[in-house]
């Protein structure tokens, strides 16, 4: 099987960059809904996001065939990069910019979703704290002492108070 590694390369790489993009916009897009706390927002983008994952999918598998074709034909398979440094000089040169910018997109991509993802917990923190005032109500019970119970009401729970 006589394969254009430069030609399957360089659409593989295409494809991922396009899902890279509309995902960093779609992370934006997040990050602003977040900011405005707009949940029916965030809602409506699950649909996108699940494209875009199943996109994001598809590129990796697209990827590892592309791996296992060439370890058949006896090149290097670990990753992309290596594969494309055991092409001739001219076509290797082509990629190299495509695979280092999608590189650059992958790093601000994870870098992204782990911000967001420490604000998400953040918030959820947030409300754990919020819902166990109201359940004590706002009355800790102390963590060392000696004594009888304290008296804590969940008064939203069971309206003692």
């Amino acid at each position: 099987m006589d394969i254009n590694w430069e030609s399957e390369l360089a659409e593989l790489l295409e494809r991922l960059a396009s899902s890279q993009q509309q995902l960093l916009g779609l992370l934006s897009e997040k990050h602003d809904l977040l900011v405005k706390r707009d949940h029916a927002g965030l809602a409506a983008l699950a649909p996108q996001e699940e494209s875009l994952c199943a996109e994001l999918q598809a590129c990796h598998d697209h990827r590892q065939q592309l791996l296992d074709l060439a370890s058949e034909a006896g090149l290097p398979a670990d990753s992309i990069q290596a594969l494309t440094q055991a092409l001739p000089t001219d076509q290797a040169q082509s990629l190299q910019q495509p695979i280092d910018e999608s590189n650059r997109r992958s790093q601000l991509l994870r870098h992204q979703s782990i911000a967001q993802w420490v604000v998400v917990q953040r918030t959820v923190l947030h409300l754990s704290h919020m819902l166990e005032i109201i359940a004590t109500g706002g009355q800790l019970k102390p963590t060392y002492g000696k004594g009888g119970p304290v008296e804590n009401s969940g008064s939203l729970m069971d309206q003692a108070v």
